[in-house]
């Protein structure tokens, strides 16, 4: 078994030592009653993360089934965001007077809170994973298709001038030179949305739900299990780093020439 590098080991060694020293001050002052008194209120409301760490493996079945419910709706979230975002991004590239007209209304959209759209879209759609999908794939959609139009827009020009040169047409332009060039940019939108996609599952659930994690949230904090609503923010908190990593090894795998190339 190899051992890990001396530099993967100086780029996650002190993240951990923060993360571990973080931890340890928490676990004193939840045992001390620090934070409660604080916060004025009762001690059993500030869970330590010996609570939570118990919690996680005492509800691990529980934390486990509402886990599986809220990534099946993330991934197919995400795949739908990711359909839109690009296809979206290629058709305002393609169409500069599309571009001008669409694009302020595209960041306009950002303006409203979904938090105020996730109860509307459960009306529309009812209760079913319809309004899920559809609420986290609007939070991915932006970011997609930002960073995939900015990416379609970065060819260096004298690339395409080259292409036209050797009579190439406008999808071999398009295949050739302006799709690798936007792959890192599609990438580096890809993460951005897949590590906030998890909140858009959570108030999916919260505007109606019967499982999942956000119904597991709101089902504990009803009932003053602090330690249980923390450990399942620790699950939706791992979910998302985990797909994250999966996405940016993706990157490293399929767009190694990007501008990310060497990152974490």
């Amino acid at each position: 078994m190899s051992r890990p590098s001396p530099s993967r080991l100086r780029i996650w060694l002190p993240p951990l030592l923060i993360v571990a020293a973080l931890i340890g001050l928490w676990e004193l002052a939840a045992r001390l009653d620090v934070l409660a008194s604080a916060l004025n209120i009762e001690p059993f409301l500030v869970p330590a993360p010996s609570d939570i760490a118990q919690s996680l493996w005492r509800d691990h079945a529980l934390l486990a089934d509402n886990g599986w419910v809220t990534l099946k709706e993330v991934l197919a979230g995400f795949a739908l965001s990711i359909a839109a975002g690009t296809g979206f991004a290629v058709l305002l590239h393609l169409s500069p007077t599309l571009r001008r007209a669409v694009y302020p209304l595209l960041v306009a959209s950002q303006t409203v809170p979904i938090v105020v759209v996730a109860p509307i879209l459960v009306v529309w759609l009812g209760f079913g994973i319809g309004p899920k999908l559809a609420i986290i794939a609007l939070i991915c959609f932006f970011p997609i298709t930002v960073n995939t139009l900015d990416g379609l827009g970065s060819v260096d020009p004298d690339l395409v001038k080259m292409m036209r040169s050797l009579d190439a047409g406008r999808w071999q332009t398009f295949r050739r030179v302006e799709a690798p060039t936007a792959l890192p940019y599609f990438f580096s939108g890809a993460k951005i949305a897949v590590a906030v996609a998890v909140i858009g599952a959570v108030f999916g659930e919260w505007a109606g739900s019967s499982a999942g994690l956000g119904h597991l949230i709101q089902e504990a904090s009803a009932q003053l299990q602090t330690a249980r609503t923390f450990a399942a923010v620790v699950v939706l908190s791992t979910l998302a780093i985990v797909l994250f990593a999966l996405l940016a090894a993706l990157e490293r795998r399929v767009a190694w020439w990007g501008p990310t190339r060497g990152r974490i």
